[in-house]
């Protein structure tokens, strides 16, 4: 390496590389869709949702992690535009790459709420509506946030503000950094892809398998936004994700091969991968945007809060539909055995019905019959 001093003739700003274009050109869309997008999500639940459903709390929690992460946008903006490397230190250097890696745990285990509580809310319903409490729904989140932060710990690890030599200059570039053990880098780029997809996709997976073959065995075809909503941001999460750990699995591949060509076309992606994955933060809004555009006349720039109070309203009417066919007894089965408590004989759905049964009674016997039943 040389010093600043021992090369005055370099060049005063490092060039910049077509995918550093198209890094900066990613990361700018991001920020001006992203970042107001999501802090207008946050408004739009806190002012216009009166009834918040488990998945209106938990978007609203995905959209704070998306608001925060997105913050760190115009920081790698100045470090790939501004070409004088990396200005801002090594405690910044890790603390942004540590933030996006939190970003991404928690967005990801967010949705594996949103797809459990989907299939309980269908397979389970009773347990759902025990679950479905405030107390249990913050334990899970402070669950899943804890989880965030302690999965992400790696990252600052293997991050580092390292100077390089380059056109005869030397430039601090924030960079993966395993101190050459090949160990370190298999075992981050691993462990971020089991925890980070091949885990939360097969639970999502397991979870709305079996939802869909639930609702079809009951032949229930009530068209849902809420679940439309949620497969949306599970689909939006794979397509800017997905090509990550596509990475991750060819750069491991190359190092325990030894393949120097695999070594090299993963390095060239992963920049542009990283851009495309961190525009995730920015999609959900342009999502929620399209899924309420029906609201969009009616209720102006309250349409948001409509599209997430529908939520509410088709969860407990999805709960009710399952819990109904999956227990409820027959009508006349509870009235006949609760005429035989109240002494008066009942049977069934006849003419022979008015005469046993006076009219003065049926309204208490159904009455009952609900109670029973709910």
């Amino acid at each position: 390496m040389s010093s600043n001093s021992s090369s005055p003739s370099g060049p005063t700003f490092l060039p910049i590389s077509l995918s550093a274009q198209v890094g900066i050109a990613i990361l700018t869309l991001a920020f001006i869709l992203g970042f107001p997008g999501n802090l207008f999500v946050i408004w739009s639940v806190f002012c216009k949702v009166r009834k918040r459903s488990v998945t209106c709390i938990l978007v609203l929690n995905l959209a704070i992690a998306d608001a925060f992460v997105l913050l760190s946008a115009p920081l790698f903006l100045r470090f790939l535009a501004g070409g004088r490397g990396w200005e801002f230190g090594t405690a910044a250097c890790k603390l942004v790459h540590y933030l996006c890696s939190v970003n991404m745990y928690v967005s990801i285990y967010l949705i594996c709420l949103m797809s459990m509580d989907r299939w309980l809310a269908v397979t389970r319903p009773f347990m759902s509506q025990r679950l479905r409490s405030k107390r249990s729904l913050l334990f899970l989140l402070l669950g899943v946030w804890v989880l965030a932060f302690v999965l992400s710990l790696p990252m600052p690890f293997y991050r580092s503000n390292i100077k390089l030599d380059i056109l005869n200059k030397t430039w601090n570039i924030c960079m993966p950094y395993h101190g050459g053990h090949v160990g370190h880098k298999v075992f981050q780029y691993t462990f971020e892809t089991v925890m980070g997809c091949i885990i939360p996709f097969t639970l999502i997976n397991t979870c709305y398998s079996s939802v869909i073959c639930r609702l079809q065995s009951a032949m229930f075809q009530q068209r849902n936004k809420g679940s439309r909503l949620i497969l949306s941001i599970i689909l939006a999460f794979t397509i800017f994700w997905v090509p990550y750990h596509i990475v991750n699995i060819i750069e491991v591949a190359g190092e325990l091969q030894g393949s120097a060509s695999t070594l090299t076309a993963a390095r060239t992606a992963r920049p542009n991968v990283t851009a495309f994955a961190y525009f995730s933060s920015a999609v959900n809004p342009i999502l929620y945007v399209f899924a309420g555009s029906s609201h969009i006349r009616q209720a102006g720039l309250s349409f948001m809060g409509r599209l997430f109070e529908a939520t509410n309203s088709e969860s407990r009417s999805t709960s009710t539909f399952t819990r109904t066919r999956s227990s409820a007894p027959d009508e006349s089965t509870v009235l006949q055995s609760l005429s035989v408590k109240l002494g008066r004989p009942f049977k069934g759905r006849s003419k022979e019905r008015n005469e046993s049964v006076k009219e003065e009674d049926e309204p208490e016997l159904k009455t009952l019959a609900t109670v029973q039943v709910d």
